[in-house]
């Protein structure tokens, strides 16, 4: 299976595609579908990678990815349990090229631009889980409209914006096959120390060419990128109430090389330092 584009399994002339995922671990290489996909993570932790973005998932959060927006799960080593998530996969031709024309549905327009850059929905009450998990038992008539009660209750919660992805988001084969090679390679790797020479390597490519490649594809330096990677493992760590490794432990082990370039780097990505930080996720 090429890693890009990813193409979603189909059933019949079903306009809702749902799927539920329940394995050890999410698939974890870089991807991209036509179809908007709406995810609701049940079980399971690690890091989300979105068009230009790092950030983190885990269990109660609401993911929208818009129409070809580049995006991976990396699951965290689970001892026990599953990883385990419900989607639903449309486009906002699904029901009809004008459907979503129609003066008493314009409003969702603003959800179809907020979907093209990716957003997570912050109030994670239980009534969207519930929603979830009642699609998947309802037949066809009851499904689409329980739908439409889900997607206007996703339209007007609040939102967390997740890339900066606006454009130009659909990779060529080539170009998929590069970034999801970089990105693979950065997540497995991110603690250690990497040269620009050695992931222009995994590229295939010269130094010079790799920087113009990214920057023009992510819109920030793969530097900028490394940062935020290291950055986001650090935040994992300092939330984690069972945690003991001091801050200076945990700046080393995500693969800074001084505790004071990963508190500056910190406070400037965070509005915080690493302390407050603690105290602001734990109380």
């Amino acid at each position: 299976m090429k890693v890009l584009p990813f193409k979603i399994p189909k059933s019949g002339n079903n306009a809702l595609i749902l799927q539920e995922d329940l394995e050890p671990l999410f698939y974890d290489k870089l991807h991209q579908h036509p179809e908007i996909q709406v995810s609701y993570i049940l079980n399971g932790t690690g890091t989300l990678l979105v068009g230009d973005t790092v950030s983190r998932f885990g269990p109660g959060d609401l993911l929208v990815f818009g129409g070809n927006l580049p995006h991976v799960f990396r699951s965290d080593t689970q001892d026990e349990g599953f990883s385990h998530m419900l989607t639903i996969f449309f486009n906002r031709e699904s029901f009809g090229s004008s459907f979503f024309e129609t003066e008493e549905l314009k409003d969702f327009e603003l959800f179809f631009k907020q979907a093209a850059s990716g957003f997570r929905i912050q109030d994670k009450s239980k009534n969207l889980k519930r929603e979830f998990i009642t699609l998947k038992s309802l037949p066809n008539l009851e499904r689409f409209m329980s739908f439409i009660k889900l997607l206007y209750a996703v339209y007007t919660a609040p939102k967390e914006l997740l890339s900066n992805f606006t454009k130009n988001t659909k990779y060529t084969d080539t170009e998929g096959q590069r970034m999801s090679n970089v990105f693979d390679y950065c997540l497995s790797n991110f603690q250690e120390r990497i040269t620009l020479d050695e992931i222009a390597e995994v590229a295939v490519m010269s130094p010079t060419a790799f920087c113009r490649f990214f920057k023009e594809r992510t819109n920030k330096t793969f530097y900028q990128f490394l940062l935020e990677l290291r950055t986001e493992h650090a935040c994992q760590l300092l939330r984690t109430p069972e945690n003991q490794e001091s801050i200076a432990s945990i700046a080393f082990s995500s693969g800074f090389n001084s505790v004071s370039n990963f508190n500056r780097y910190f406070k400037k990505q965070k509005g915080m330092s690493p302390r407050e930080y603690i105290t602001a996720e734990t109380g």
